[in-house]
């Protein structure tokens, strides 16, 4: 036996002093979500919202292609990609638009909405859950859906956000027959922890009213207020409000305009390439960190409608600031008008695939444990493996595609990405 200095029994009782570390941890960082992540979330006033918002949207967006780039080379032109890159990408689009174009809505009660009267809303909040309930019962739902309710932060909207939050999962549950799947609440102008804590309160309430389990109404956080990055004591708010959710917070959401606005940026500069939305992205991104709570980007009020070049402007305005914060990490975004559907999945579409051979090529390596001339880490290829499943779920590649690129499976790859 080799010798030592130290009594084992002193290096235990100093080891055990790091079990709470521990137990902290383990409970707070999840690493991975269990739930797959949409690429981005549409926001419909909810006034507006009926049977055929779905469709229409998809249709909208396959016109909006149709009139101004039905082939490679138009498509090309307009978003300055390779016209075989285009090629790639164009016919993935078109089917993504046909088969499936919007992957999570919220019906907004908020801002786009504004204050009807209580009878209104009212009415629209029972309308809309039957609606949704429609959707369900035909299995036309998208993936992910809910509500967008009124801010906590105004103390004249508090009981009227509750309301509509209470008419509308009363008649959704009860048309329904439950809290179905994918569906979100989203948590706006939070400014203090209390928010979070009272929201919760609320949620839990409408449990025990309706007959849920605990804990199964989630929620995301919009961060679109200062208070939300830096609270009045000088400290980082997001973590606090992490915890404040009690394991119910599913996303952290950048809000753009509110936030520019919140610093003192004029008009002309907000936007979300501002620097100062990369420091409360980064902000989000540190805080949310293994924590398995996904994140979104904001949006752009530069739309593709209008003439010809007022379409072209708004789509490469859309998809540069699209393939930017996928770029930085942020795989999820608002969007605001049918026609962004052609950049949003024309830029996650490419962005995966101006990366995907080189990626593979790492992939088959790691898979073989063969030396080659990058060593990657678990962690990265793991990285790696999630980019992959991502691509997958959204229909920028397929299992057989995927099989040739790396020579792993669908299932292998999934697997590496959950570990």
């Amino acid at each position: 036996m080799p010798r030592t200095s130290l009594n084992q029994s002193d290096v235990d009782a100093r080891l055990a002093s790091l079990a709470d570390v521990d137990a902290r941890v383990a409970a707070r960082f999840r690493r991975t979500a269990a739930a797959r992540q949409p690429v981005h979330t549409c926001y419909v006033p909810a006034g507006r919202v009926d049977a055929d918002v779905l469709r229409n949207w998809g249709a909208g967006a396959l016109a909006a292609l149709d009139e101004h780039a039905p082939a490679p080379e138009e498509f090309a032109a307009i978003l300055e990609l390779p016209t075989e890159r285009a090629a790639e990408v164009l016919p993935r689009v078109r089917a993504k638009l046909h088969d499936s174009p919007i992957e999570d809505l919220r019906i907004d009660f908020e801002d786009g909405y504004g204050a009807p009267g209580d009878e209104v809303e009212d009415a629209d909040a029972e309308r809309t859950a039957g609606v949704v309930a429609e959707w369900l019962k035909r299995g036309t739902a998208p993936g992910n859906f809910g509500l967008r309710v009124k801010s906590f932060d105004d103390p004249e909207l508090r009981a009227r956000s509750v309301r509509t939050l209470d008419v509308f999962l009363t008649e959704l549950i009860d048309r329904h027959g439950g809290l179905p799947e994918g569906f979100l609440l989203t948590f706006p102008k939070v400014v203090d922890v209390r928010q979070v804590e009272a929201f919760v309160g609320v949620l839990g309430m409408l449990e025990r009213s309706l007959g849920l389990a605990a804990g199964a109404l989630r929620f995301e956080i919009q961060v679109e207020t200062t208070q939300s990055i830096v609270d009045t004591e000088g400290r980082l708010a997001l973590p606090r409000f992490i915890g404040a959710g009690e394991d119910r917070i599913s996303g952290l959401h950048f809000g753009t305009y509110d936030y520019t606005a919140g610093c003192g940026l004029t008009a002309a500069h907000q936007h979300l390439a501002h620097r100062a939305c990369d420091f409360a992205r980064h902000v989000m991104q540190v805080s949310a960190a293994g924590t398995g709570i996904f994140l979104s980007d904001g949006s752009t009020n530069v739309l593709p409608v209008g003439d010809a070049e007022q379409v072209r402007h708004g789509w490469r305005t859309h998809y540069g600031l699209v393939r930017r914060s996928l770029e930085h990490g942020f795989y999820q975004g608002w969007d605001l008008h049918p026609a962004q559907l052609v950049t949003r999945y024309a830029a996650v579409f490419a962005e995966f695939r101006d990366s995907a051979d080189s990626a593979a090529a790492r992939l088959a390596t790691y898979f073989s444990a063969a030396e080659g001339a990058v060593l990657d880490e678990p962690a990265t290829a793991r990285a790696l493996a999630v980019s992959f499943v991502r691509a997958l779920d959204n229909g920028a590649t397929d299992a057989a595609e995927v099989a040739r690129m790396t020579g792993a499976s669908e299932s292998e790859l999934r697997q590496l990405g959950r570990v």
